[in-house]
This record gives C-alpha cells, sequence and structure tokens, in this order.
C-alpha cells in the first residue's frame, strides 16, 4: 500500500512539472503560431499534452483508452490531430527550442562559450510496413544494411554542455525508384504539402534550409558541426553564404582536392608529403588549405585540415576541417567533439521516448507529428536537467 501512494505522490508531482514546463514555454500560443487549433471541441493543447505524457506514464495510447483512467476524447480525436496537414511540425520545434535557449540556456551559458548547430542523420525504420507514405529504402551505415523506413535529418544546437533538438525532416529519396510508395494526394497549398515536398529533396539541398529556418527564428551560433557524410565542399560553401564557419570530419577520398602549396591535393596526397609530429601530440598534422569552387570566379575559402590518429586503429589517421584558421588544432578537436551529443540524442529517442513504437500510422503527416512530440520530451528532460545541475 505504501509503493502505491508513493507512486500516485509521484505520479502527481511529475504531472505538475510538465503542466509548470507547457506554461513556462508558452507552448500553447506556440501551437497556434504553427496553424494548430480547433474550431470545436477537445483544444489542441490537452491532446498534446496527453500524448507528451504517455511515455513518462509508461502506457500505450491504446491500453490507456481502455483502463478506468481514460480520457474524456476517443482514439479518433487523436488521429485527427496527427493526421492534420494544415500544422507546420518543423516550425513548432523550432520556436520551441528558440524560447528555451533565450529564457532558459543563455542566461546560464557564459559569453565566451562557442555554440554550435550540429547537423547529423539517423534512420527512422519502418521495417514491417509496406505502405507507409513516401516509405522508401534507405541504408542504414551502422548495421551496413538496406532497410525501410526514412532518414531523420535532424538539426541541433549545442552550447557544450546542452543539446537541444531545433527540427528535422523525414527525409524519403529524391530517387523514384528508392521509393516504395509515393505522397497522397493533399492541398498543394498546406503545410503537409511542403513536408512532403522537403522529403524528397536531397539532404545538401534540405540542410541549408533547417539552419536559415532557425537563425530566422533566433537561434544563433558560431559553427556548424558536420560528419563525413556532409563534408563536401558544396555544403561547406553554403554554410560560410549564411556566415557561419564549418567544422567538420572529411573523406579521406582521391575524388575531393584542397590547394595546398599552390596544386590541388587530396587528404592523402597531403599527408603522405609532409612530415608528421612524433611522441603522444594530439594531432599528427596540420596544414592551411583553399577549398576552391567550381568555377575560376569563385573566391577560395580558407581552411586548416588536421589530421588526428585514430584510437581504434593507432595506424590509420582522421581528418578534421576548420573554415575558422584562428582556431588552434586542441580547439578544433574539442569543438568537434560536441557532435557527439547528436549521437546520444538519437538514443534516447529511439530507446527512451519511443521515436518508431509508439506511432503505425500510415500518414506521412503523423510521423512528422510523432517525432515533433518525441523532441518536445528530449526538450523537457534537458531543461530538466541544465537548471537540477546549475542547483547542484
Amino acid at each position: 500500500m505504501n509503493s502505491i501512494a508513493f507512486d500516485v505522490e509521484n505520479e502527481k508531482r511529475f504531472s505538475s512539472r510538465i503542466q509548470k514546463f507547457f506554461r513556462r514555454y508558452q507552448i500553447s500560443g506556440i501551437l497556434k503560431k504553427c496553424n494548430a487549433y480547433k474550431e470545436q471541441g477537445f483544444s489542441v493543447i490537452t491532446l498534446i499534452q496527453y500524448l507528451f505524457c504517455l511515455v513518462f506514464r509508461n502506457r500505450s495510447m491504446f491500453l490507456d483508452m481502455q483502463s478506468e483512467k481514460a480520457p474524456e476524447f476517443k482514439k479518433d480525436t487523436v488521429y485527427r490531430l496527427k493526421n492534420s496537414t494544415h500544422i507546420d511540425w518543423k516550425r513548432f520545434t523550432t520556436l520551441l527550442a528558440s524560447r528555451i535557449i533565450s529564457d532558459t540556456i543563455k542566461p546560464l551559458t557564459s559569453e565566451n562559450r562557442r555554440n554550435a548547430f550540429i547537423v547529423d542523420d539517423s534512420i527512422y525504420e519502418r521495417k514491417g510496413s509496406k505502405k507507409a507514405e513516401l516509405l522508401a529504402k534507405v541504408y542504414d551505415h551502422a548495421s551496413h544494411r538496406y532497410t525501410r523506413g526514412f532518414r531523420m535529418l535532424t538539426l541541433g544546437w549545442s552550447d557544450g554542455v546542452t543539446f537541444l533538438p531545433v527540427n528535422s525532416c523525414l527525409l524519403s529519396s529524391e530517387n523514384e525508384n528508392s521509393r516504395i510508395n509515393e505522397g497522397w494526394d493533399v492541398d498543394s497549398n498546406s503545410n503537409g504539402a511542403k513536408a512532403r515536398k522537403f522529403a524528397t529533396k536531397k539532404a545538401t539541398e534540405v540542410i541549408p534550409e533547417l539552419i536559415s529556418d532557425a537563425m530566422e527564428s533566433g537561434i544563433h551560433a558560431n559553427y556548424v558541426l558536420f560528419d563525413s557524410w556532409f563534408s563536401s565542399p558544396k555544403v561547406i560553401r553554403s554554410m560560410k553564404e549564411l556566415g557561419l564557419d564549418v567544422v567538420a570530419m572529411v573523406k579521406k577520398s582521391s575524388k575531393i582536392h584542397y590547394c595546398f602549396q599552390g596544386q590541388m591535393c587530396s587528404c592523402k596526397d597531403i599527408f603522405r608529403c609532409c612530415k608528421h609530429r612524433r611522441g603522444r601530440s594530439r594531432y599528427l598534422l596540420s596544414v592551411p588549405v583553399e577549398i576552391c569552387g567550381g568555377d575560376d570566379d569563385t573566391a577560395p575559402i580558407a581552411a586548416k585540415l588536421v589530421f588526428v590518429r585514430n584510437r581504434s586503429n593507432r595506424k590509420d589517421y582522421l581528418v578534421l576541417l576548420s573554415t575558422d584558421t584562428s582556431l588552434t588544432e586542441d580547439e578544433i578537436i574539442q569543438l568537434y567533439g560536441k557532435r557527439w551529443d547528436n549521437e546520444v540524442f538519437f538514443k534516447t529517442c529511439k530507446s527512451v521516448l519511443r521515436l518508431t513504437k509508439e506511432c503505425r500510422s500510415l500518414s506521412y503527416d503523423a510521423m512528422c507529428a510523432q517525432t515533433a512530440i518525441v523532441f518536445t520530451r528530449y526538450l523537457f528532460l534537458a531543461v530538466g536537467v541544465r537548471e537540477d545541475s546549475c542547483l547542484l
């Protein structure tokens, strides 16, 4: 009996904390800005709060609807909200993250700290699905196999202590042959139609738009962090056009060349012809290079390549690139280390916050809604961890 009483008391305390989070950041107002409203019936904020709390109560909507404490609304009410083509879920997470950064994170962060956008993708797997909208064959680099689903391209923000998801896009495939299903016919002027069009673009075209939306919403950073999958010269140049410096790992490819000492050389050629540092140095080699464009009129971009020893294979090396040549080699390595927060975020969303297991809808809008709700859960936890650590 004492255990039951404790669980009830603990649930009440946690419920009040969630309600405080929704009031503090005026989530109801953010939803209205994203075209999320209802003309009659239960309010949108009531339904969002219900979906938000399911994972913390360790309940599924199916079992909860059949229990004695079932909500007053029916499951069709929830499905109509998640399947709505009018709501801009990508903008919702961007505005919420912007408000959290300005109201909570910024006052706790030193002005000298280097903030960074982090771009990465992970597999949104729908292995058992056959009729899901815009379902595609995607390659999972972790398991080295093809699977059914989407690439969840995510833009995050970090000050080195707290990672916050800003926005994302469930990418299908720009190649029609790789898409198993096409998008449904919806109103061409709706946010759902724009999201579907966005999903069939290349990742290199989506990244600048995600960052532009974040900057327009008031989220600012000094750098953009990439892994080797996105660090092509074209993407780096697009980031410089937005006024951002890039710190990224680059591929050791013979097809990508940099201007080094007046000659176009690959990373392997540069590493082969230069003298390496000995001993236990954190890096083996550091050289200034230029990233040249395809046209003669395009101005080259000054950059620095840092060759770091691979911890898992002492005979191998990794190559980091920074377009901010004023950074030292140690600062470049330390700054790129912030990208690991994104991997922890993906693991938490999939294993703890039920990113892919809670929603089995065939609608692309419903999957976008589920992603936004999971991101909101993570933002709630990130704020709690940051504030609790500051009180210790």
